[in-house]
C-alpha cells in the first residue's frame, strides 16, 4: 500500500512513517518546515518528502492519505483531498489499528516529560531483552530512531493531549487502547485549543475512562491537577510515584536512591540533570515493572540512559562556550532546564537563548511568567521574530540581562559578543530555530581564531 502523510516532520507523524515503512507499505509525505532530526530520520530511511502541500501531490495517486493535525481547512492539498472523495484517515487512528491492535500499550502522557520517559522506559524494556516496539516525540540516543515496531508484544508511545486532526478534536490519547499509562504531571498549555486547565482536566479524564480495569495507572503523586483528574473516577490499578506510599526517591537528581513502599531497591547515578528527570525515572521505572521487568534490572538500564536528542543535547563546544539544544517552550519546562543546568555547572554563567515558537507562547498567554522561569540564566537571549506581543516588556523583571531581536543572525551576534571561556549557553525551541545552533557555534570558533 502508498501512504502518504501530510505533516510528515512532526515528530509524531515522522514515527508513523518510520513505522508504515517498517511494516512494508511504500510511504511518502509533505511539510511546509523540514528540519533535523526528523528530516535526517527520514531521509536514513529512503523516505521521500514533498516541501509544502501544493495540490499537484494528488499525482501521486496514494491508496491513503494519512493527516497530521498541523492541517488545518483550506490546505490546499486537504481540499482537493476532500474535494475528490479520497480515502483519509488520522495519524492516531491509523497507528491504532496497524500498529497497536492486540499489543500490551504502556502510554506516557503528561505536559511535561513524555519525550523523555518515553525514551526511557522504551531503554529499559530493551535492556532487559523485551524487544519492544516504540514511537517516541523524538530521537532517543540509544536507539538513533524516533520509532520502530519492535519483535515483541510491548509497545511504548508518547500519548499526547493535543487533538487529533481538524475533523476529530478528541486528544491524541483517547485513541490509545493502553494497558499501562502513566500521567506525569497536568498544567495548562495549549492555549490555541483549550481554554483553561479544567478542559485539559476533562481530556485527561476521557483518557482514564477509557483504561481497563486490569490496567494500571501510574501517577504523580505530588500533582494536583491529576488528583484532581483522579477523584472524578478511576477504574483500573493505580500506583503513585513521589509519594511516601508508593514510589520515592532519596539523594540528588543526579545520584538518588529509589524505593517502593519505604523498601530500598537500588541506586540511579546518571547523567541527566534536574529534579523533573529524577521524577521522569520512578514513573518509568514502575511502569516496566508492571510490564514484568524487576526494578533492579530497569535501574540498571538507566544508568546506562543515553538520553534524547533536543534534550539539552550538547551540540558542541566552540571558544571554550557549550552550546546546548533544548526542546523547552513552556515555562515550566523552561525552568527545569536552567535549573538542571544550574545545579550541574555550579557557579559557571548560564546564557539562556530563547524561541517562544509553540502556539501558547505565541499567543502570548503565558509571557507573564516568562521572566522568573529565566531568572537562574545569567544572560538572557530571546527571539522576538513573529511575535504578536511585546517580549521585551514580559523580560523587563530580568534587568539588563535580557536582550530581545527580531533577526536571528542578530542575536547570534549578540550572544557570540556577550559569551566568554567557560559560559554555557542552552538554546530552547521546539523547533529548528533557523539553525542558530551551528551558526552560533561557527561564530564562536571565528571569535575565537581572530583573537588568537
Amino acid at each position: 500500500m502508498h501512504i502518504h502523510i501530510l505533516g510528515i516532520c512532526g515528530t509524531f507523524m515522522g514515527g508513523i512513517a518510520v513505522l508504515a515503512r517498517a511494516a512494508g507499505h511504500r510511504v511518502t509525505g509533505c511539510d511546509a518546515n523540514v528540519y533535523p532530526p526528523m528530516s535526517t530520520q527520514l531521509a536514513g530511511q529512503g523516505i521521500d518528502v514533498v516541501e509544502g502541500f501544493g495540490a499537484d501531490q494528488l499525482q501521486l495517486a496514494p491508496d491513503l492519505w494519512v493527516i497530521g493535525n498541523v492541517v488545518t481547512r483550506g490546505n490546499p492539498l486537504m481540499e482537493e483531498i476532500l474535494d475528490r472523495g479520497s480515502r483519509y484517515v488520522s495519524g492516531p487512528q491509523w497507528l491504532a489499528e496497524h500498529v497497536l491492535a492486540g499489543r500490551h500499550v504502556l502510554a506516557v502522557a503528561g505536559t511535561h516529560g513524555k519525550t523523555t520517559t518515553t525514551a526511557m522506559l522504551a531503554w529499559i524494556l530493551e535492556h532487559a531483552g523485551a524487544q519492544p516496539g516504540f514511537l517516541v516525540g523524538g530521537v532517543p540516543g540509544d536507539f538513533g530512531v524516533s520509532a520502530r515496531p519492535g519483535a515483541g508484544r510491548l509497545f511504548v508511545l508518547e500519548a499526547d493531549e493535543y487533538d487529533t486532526a481538524f475533523f476529530d478534536k478528541r486528544s491524541k490519547f483517547v485513541h490509545y487502547p493502553a494497558r499501562t499509562a502513566i500521567l506525569n504531571n497536568l498544567e495548562f498549555d495549549h492555549a490555541d485549543i483549550f481554554p483553561d486547565l479544567a478542559a485539559i482536566e476533562t481530556q485527561f479524564h476521557h483518557f482514564v475512562r477509557t483504561l481497563p480495569r486490569a490496567a494500571r495507572i501510574v501517577a504523580n503523586g505530588a500533582d494536583a491537577a491529576l488528583a484532581r483528574v483522579l477523584a472524578r473516577g478511576c477504574w483500573s490499578e493505580l500506583e503513585r510515584f513521589d509519594a511516601a506510599d508508593g514510589w520515592s526517591r532519596a539523594g540528588t537528581a543526579e545520584a538518588f536512591e529509589v524505593a517502593w513502599q519505604g523498601a530500598p531497591l537500588g541506586r540511579v547515578a546518571w547523567r541527566l540533570t534536574g529534579e523533573h528527570n529524577a521524577s521522569n525515572a520512578l514513573a518509568a521505572i514502575a511502569a516496566a515493572r508492571h510490564a514484568g521487568i524487576d526494578p533492579r534490572v530497569a535501574i540498571d538500564a538507566l544508568n546506562r540512559f543515553g538520553g534524547v536528542k533536543r534534550r539539552m543535547e550538547v551540540r558542541g563546544v566552540a571558544g571554550g562556550v557549550t552550546v546546548y539544544d533544548d526542546f523547552a517552550h513552556h515555562p515550566t519546562a523552561i525552568r527545569a532546564t536552567i535549573g538542571g543546568l544550574r545545579r550541574a555547572v555550579g557557579t559557571a554563567r548560564i546564557v539562556a537563548v530563547l524561541e517562544p515558537r509553540s502556539n501558547t507562547m505565541k499567543l502570548g498567554v503565558m509571557k507573564e511568567a516568562l521572566a522568573p522561569s529565566l531568572a537562574e540564566a545569567d544572560r538572557v537571549f530571546c527571539y522576538t521574530g513573529g511575535l504578536g506581543w511585546d517580549a521585551a516588556g514580559a523580560l523587563a523583571p530580568l534587568g539588563a540581562k535580557a536582550h530581545c531581536h527580531a533577526d536571528i543572525d542578530a542575536l547570534v551576534e549578540s550572544i557570540a559578543a556577550e559569551s566568554r571561556p567557560g559560559d554555557h549557553v542552552v538554546v530552547m525551541s521546539n523547533g529548528g530555530f533557523g539553525g542558530i545552533h551551528q551558526k552560533l557555534l561557527d561564530r564562536l570558533a571565528a571569535q575565537r581564531t581572530a583573537a588568537a
